[in-house]
C-alpha cells in the first residue's frame, strides 16, 4: 500500500515550487516586455530584438510547461482527497511505488504510461 501522506507532502512541496516559478516567470515576462516597450527595438534588424524575442518565447514556453505541471499536481492531490491516488485511471491497477516516486502526479500504471503523452 502506498504511503499517501508522504506523497501529499511531496506534491504540496512541488506545487509550492511551481507556484513560485510561475510568479518568477510572470515577473521575467513583465520585465522583458517593459524593456521592449521602453526601447525602439526592431526585432528583425536590431541585434537586441532577436534576444528579447527569444527571452519572451522561452519564458512563455516555461510558463506553459509549469502551468501544465501544476495542473497534474493539483489533479494528483484531488485523487489523494478522493482516495484514488496510486490507482491507474485506465485499468484500476495499483501504480508501483517506484513509478510514483519518479512521477508522483501520474495517474497511469506502467502499462498505460503512454496514454498521458
Amino acid at each position: 500500500m502506498v504511503d499517501v501522506q508522504r506523497f501529499r507532502v511531496l506534491l504540496e512541496r512541488e506545487r509550492d515550487a511551481k507556484l513560485a516559478l510561475l510568479g518568477a516567470l510572470r515577473g521575467d515576462i513583465a520585465s522583458v516586455s517593459a524593456a521592449r516597450l521602453d526601447s525602439n527595438v526592431d526585432d528583425e534588424h536590431d541585434p537586441e530584438g532577436s534576444t528579447i524575442a527569444f527571452e519572451l518565447s522561452q519564458a512563455s514556453a516555461l510558463m506553459e510547461q509549469s502551468r501544465a505541471g501544476l495542473g497534474h499536481i493539483e489533479d494528483a492531490l484531488a485523487r489523494i482527497d478522493a482516495g484514488t491516488f496510486g490507482i491507474c485511471i485506465v485499468c484500476g491497477v495499483e501504480i508501483p511505488e517506484g513509478r510514483l516516486d519518479a512521477r508522483p502526479w501520474t495517474p497511469y500504471c506502467v502499462n498505460h504510461a503512454s496514454v498521458g503523452r
